[in-house]
């Protein structure tokens, strides 16, 4: 059975939230059933930084972000893709995580009727694929991620651990696509797993020179 992460855990800044969410799973409730699998690419957004939706203040685009801590925050880029994000901190402090990408390990199936991919890797490995993949919109936008009955909502791993070591060792870079706060080292992701949107070979090189 799939257990919702508690609200606690969303409480801490977007960058802890964000290495802590590598490995827990995302998951999707459809009336076909369930789809999704384990994180393994993240991005924090902190207060301060410009490049976070909530720098100028809330809007009504933003607004999720300033509620509760474990809610989803979902946004329209480009005009067509969707990104999912997991709103941190508590109350008034407006931080989010955005989920850029994940291993379909369930609803395989499911995510293929919704998302054509040239391969397995290439269904999830961005933030607009997994949300397409998962059937992800506005409509998601405020569900609470902490309910198992929410059409999304992230589930504890059992075996992160286990996950963590082979589909590690957690790589810290910069985020992608940004003009603003470029250069801030605030995405995550599992330098063994095929499913990473793009890989930072500088990045991944100091971390075998500092093991």
């Amino acid at each position: 059975m799939l257990i919702p992460v508690p609200r606690t855990f969303y409480e801490p800044s977007a960058r802890v939230v964000a290495r802590a969410l590598l490995g827990c799973w995302l998951v999707r409730n459809t009336p076909e059933g369930l789809c999704g699998g384990p994180i393994v690419e993240t991005e924090a957004y902190l207060i301060g930084d410009p490049a976070c939706h909530a720098f100028c203040g809330p809007t009504a685009r933003n607004r999720v972000m300033w509620g509760v801590p474990g809610m989803a925050y979902v946004y329209l880029i480009y005009g067509n893709h969707f990104c999912f994000n997991t709103v941190c901190r508590p109350e008034g402090t407006a931080e989010a995580v955005l989920v850029r990408a994940l291993e379909p390990k369930i609803g395989l199936e499911i995510m293929k009727t919704r998302r054509s991919a040239r391969s397995e890797i290439e269904l999830t490995n961005g933030p607009g694929k997994l949300c397409a993949a998962l059937g992800i919109t506005r409509t998601e936008d405020g569900i609470d991620l902490t309910n198992v009955s929410s059409p999304v909502f992230v589930a504890q791993n059992p075996e992160r651990r286990l996950f963590l070591r082979k589909a590690g060792p957690v790589i810290t870079a910069k985020r992608i696509g940004l003009t603003k706060a470029a250069e801030l080292p605030l995405r995550f992701y599992l330098s063994g797993s095929a499913y990473v949107s793009r890989r930072d070979r500088q990045a991944e090189a100091q971390r075998r020179l500092s093991a």
